[in-house]
């Protein structure tokens, strides 16, 4: 009946014009192979096509009319090719000044419309819904000598009678084409963002947002839903927020994308991050260390207990660094339990847990529960509150190792945090081995990296670095490799503050940050900025990268 019968069915039960039990017995009838279920849902009187395409038509913005023969003008055929109108499907009208009316009978068929809106130059072409029957009987009276031929080759290109499949669909092949652009294009999210007078799609490449060639306006409601459909959201709720989940396979490489919606002024926004299973395989040097942090990075994840926090904002690459240590040591001697909310990679050999607030299952209640299951090793996902804390802290003094992340500006602050969240000064100072406060910068395009000469002034912003600088630095130009952006991938920058028996005292007494900062230097930590300027010195990213990322971090 449409091009994408299963998704038509799901619309009607949602709206309740459908009942569950008999689509599912439609679903699961004997039927021709030219048959759909909601064929026979139609053809048996369950529900009537006027229902049917009145549904369809409001869910994407559609008038849904009946044509009447006689007030048809055959002189209207001269509008559209006879050979157009086979082609897509669809009868002309009504022709009012420069807006010409087309009636379809398929509501999927968008590519007709748009078709038709660059054939015709100048001209306003608007779509009607009408019912499959009246539409061949208009293209009968309008092209008499096509009429057979045109409504036959439709159906196929419906997917209804023909060898093309609903996966040919022109809006299931528009958003397979997004994801699979973004997936090429190595991107980490992808934006659909409705706007007043066109639909935005944006993909995140390197951290940095890059607006691609937007879709048709018209196609917006029917992209949204197809995404919601595919992340097994209710597609007939717009007014809050949902978050779904796609696992799809592209190019042979198996992805799961994490789908959150939100209502805007214009439509629903929807952002899909791209979680790639290869970055499990990242290890430690694949994030950006420089040796000597490393090699203390590597023997702090190998303590036998305490509490290890990495902290920094959203998308600094916290749960990255926090599986690549669980890559690390995931030995067979060893459990590790994990608390997530999302689980965003599985990984083998780990027992993942993922919260669920519906039930209870928060990450306090999941990690009481998992501490009976005695693991060696415990990662939180996040630290959000200090019932979580608590029992963190309280885990890492009974022989366990915690990994967790804060949302912390530097790694000194995370003491501060811990405080302000209600955990004991006793409890931070017997449990709090280090916390690590990272940033991601963008590395330069070895394609088109390109050395330039070092001025005073950039001497000066390269500080203590500069001696480890040769006369130049390096840039990148710009290529067909990194997208004329200059750069390519990203890289880590990090600040490892290490708790000793000093630390432990100045947090017994409360010392603000300032001062444990003070001390973390003394300890030899260096600055986010600091580690900065040293991968600038070494050629692995920009001078105006770090000063981004690490703004009032200088001393």
């Amino acid at each position: 009946m449409t091009s994408n019968d299963d998704y038509v069915l799901q619309l009607l039960r949602e709206h309740g014009i459908v009942g569950a039990e008999a689509a599912a017995a439609a679903e699961a009838a004997e039927r021709p192979l030219d048959k759909t279920a909601l064929d026979l849902l139609v053809e048996d009187g369950t529900v009537k096509e006027d229902d049917v395409l009145g549904t369809i038509a409001d869910q994407f913005g559609l008038r849904y009319v009946n044509i009447d023969l006689d007030a048809v003008d055959p002189k209207i055929a001269a509008e559209i090719d006879s050979a157009i109108a086979r082609k897509y499907g669809v009868a002309p009208v009504l022709r009012d000044g420069d807006t010409l009316t087309v009636a379809l009978s398929d509501p999927m068929g968008f590519d007709a419309v748009d078709s038709l809106r660059y054939a015709l130059p100048g001209v306003d072409v608007q779509a009607v819904l009408a019912p499959l029957g009246e539409v061949r009987a208009a293209m009968a009276k309008l092209y008499p000598d096509a009429a057979a031929g045109a409504v036959e080759t439709r159906e196929d290109d419906m997917g209804t009678g023909g060898e093309e499949s609903a996966d040919d669909a022109p809006v299931i092949r528009l958003v397979s084409n997004i994801l699979a652009n973004a997936v090429q294009m190595k991107a980490s999210d992808i934006h659909l963002e409705p706007m007043e007078k066109f639909f935005r799609v944006r993909y995140r490449i390197d951290g940095a947002l890059r607006e691609m060639a937007p879709p048709p306006k018209s196609l917006q409601g029917a992209v949204l839903s197809r995404v919601k459909i595919m992340s097994k959201m209710k597609i007939s709720e717009k007014r809050i927020p949902q978050d779904g989940r796609i696992q799809i396979k592209v190019g042979g490489k198996s992805l799961d994308l994490r789908v959150s919606t939100v209502p805007t002024n214009h439509g629903e926004s929807i952002v899909m991050r791209i979680l790639d299973k290869t970055n499990l395989a990242l290890g430690l040097p694949q994030l950006g260390f420089l040796s000597d942090d490393q090699t203390k990075f590597e023997r702090l994840i190998r303590l036998p207990d305490g509490v290890v926090l990495v902290t920094g904002p959203t998308g600094s690459g916290k749960t990255t660094t926090l599986y690549a240590c669980l890559g690390q040591i995931n030995l067979p001697d060893r459990k590790i339990i994990t608390v997530e909310d999302p689980v965003e990679y599985q990984m083998e050999g780990i027992n993942q847990v993922q919260v669920n607030k519906d039930v209870g299952l928060d990450f306090a209640a999941a990690l009481r529960s998992i501490l009976r299951q005695a693991p060696n090793i415990v990662m939180i996902g996040e630290i959000r509150d200090g019932e979580t804390a608590d029992i963190a802290m309280e885990a890492a003094l009974t022989g366990h190792l915690v990994f967790s992340t804060l949302h912390t500006n530097d790694a000194p602050s995370a003491v501060t945090r811990l405080l302000d969240i209600g955990v004991k000064p006793f409890l931070v100072a017997s449990a709090l081995r280090a916390a690590m406060a990272q940033r991601l910068v963008r590395a330069i395009c070895p394609k088109c990296r390109t050395p330039y000469t070092i001025t005073d002034r950039d001497r000066k912003m390269l500080g203590p670095a500069a001696k480890n600088a040769p006369g130049s630095m390096f840039r990148g130009e710009g290529c067909s490799a990194c997208g004329g952006t200059g750069y390519k991938g990203r890289k880590g920058i990090f600040e490892i503050f290490e708790v000793d028996d000093t630390v432990q005292r100045l947090i017994f007494d409360h010392a603000p940050a300032s001062i444990l900062r003070q001390r973390a230097r003394e300890l030899g930590m260096r600055t986010l900025r600091e580690d900065g300027m040293l991968k600038v010195a070494s050629g692995m990213t920009s001078l105006s990268e770090v000063l981004r990322v690490t703004m009032g971090d200088a001393e």
